[in-house]
């Protein structure tokens, strides 16, 4: 049986990874955001706030899907990659308070596979909102892999070698 520390670091090292992968998403556009870009917020911005673009005009939402994408591909996509970052914070949150507890493999195992379950759930929802079709594949084939990580024998061996992939999937596939 493994030391709970060495799982909890495994779990550990893998959301890390996950979560520097998710920074590394460049905005919705497909142009760095200020912080991407390192240039300074406008001032007045909020943090993590993209300031607006273009003309006044390019701000104002539009009622129609564009002929490329559907009305809400770049909004689920978001939201999926938003439910991955905040999965991966509490994943790693979770290892190091097991550590700080000493909890056995068997109960940072449960949790793990409790936190995999609602986000295969959450990213379910998200599909079903996708009215492109071929992002609504897209997000729920990764809900069907998050949800074999939540079922696997080995969820933190699972963590690692496959959880680690989903976002830069995403990021190459789950954009207009």
């Amino acid at each position: 049986m493994p030391q709970p520390t060495s799982t909890g670091r495994r779990a550990a090292s893998g959301v890390l990874l996950v979560a520097l992968l998710a920074g590394c998403q460049a905005s919705g556009d497909g142009t760095p955001t200020a912080a991407e870009s390192g240039a300074p917020a406008p001032i007045g911005a909020e943090s993590g706030t993209p300031a607006p673009t273009g003309s006044a005009s390019t701000a104002t939402p539009t009622t129609s899907p564009s002929p490329v994408t559907a009305a809400n591909t770049v909004e689920v996509c978001e939201a999926v990659d938003r439910l991955l970052l905040d999965a991966s914070r509490k994943i790693a949150a979770d290892s190091t308070a097991a550590t700080e507890r000493k909890l056995t493999g068997e109960q940072i195992t449960a949790q793990l596979r409790e936190t995999l379950a609602d986000l295969a759930d959450q990213v379910d929802a998200q599909a079903r909102r996708a009215q492109d079709r071929e992002i609504r594949t897209l997000v729920a084939g990764t809900a069907d892999r998050i949800d074999a990580g939540a079922r696997a024998e080995r969820p933190t061996a699972w963590l690692a070698e496959t959880y680690t992939d989903i976002p830069a999937t995403l990021m190459r596939d789950c954009r207009p």
